[in-house]
């Protein structure tokens, strides 16, 4: 995984012990293993506190400005935690309409073209076997634009070599960490 460094997001960012809104803890030194890959530690490089659908997708659209084509962003989260706002971000900062963006998890793979780069939108949600994983052809695609993958502890081994990891989790009410590594 790289590392990546979101210096827009410095308005965002906060020292207090109570921060508000939006706030970003800079290079935190905690670590944690991928649940499904073995002898691999990710440290979190950004961590963001949010306490609307409107921030995250604010979080989101700040990234995809950073990123160009062969970047693959697997997203981690319970059901319900905002992947799919997330990617709403991510289409917006590539200049997609987020509008256009909803959950493939019927279709499992959508595409988004009209912005600076392709998104393509993957939610592994439903497949448990590998081999139907491997149909979707995400390695084909990868290096075509943008791939974000929902449901991203469901690859047997994430392996793609700009890869960032996003996984996002439920606070009290709306708020949502969201750690990026």
């Amino acid at each position: 995984m790289r590392g990546i460094g979101l210096p827009q997001l410095s308005i965002f960012y906060s020292r207090g012990a109570r921060p508000h809104a939006l706030t970003r803890s800079h290079r935190s030194a905690r670590a944690y293993p991928e649940e499904n890959v073995t002898n691999t530690v990710a440290t979190v490089l950004e961590t963001y506190r949010t306490t609307s659908e409107v921030e995250t997708v604010a979080v989101a659209r700040e990234l995809a400005r950073t990123l160009s084509a062969g970047d693959v962003i697997l997203l981690y989260g319970d059901l319900g935690a905002g992947k799919t706002a997330f990617v709403r971000g991510l289409a917006e900062g590539l200049g997609v309409q987020r509008e256009e963006v909803s959950s493939p998890t019927f279709t499992l793979l959508q595409e988004y073209r009209g912005g600076r780069l392709p998104l393509f939108h993957a939610d592994l949600y439903r497949l448990n076997d590998p081999r139907e994983i491997d149909d979707l052809g995400l390695d084909e695609i990868a290096d075509r634009g943008v791939l974000a993958i929902e449901w991203a502890e469901k690859l047997a081994r994430p392996h793609y070599e700009r890869a960032i990891a996003v996984r996002i989790t439920h606070g009290d009410g709306d708020v949502r960490t969201i750690s990026v590594s």
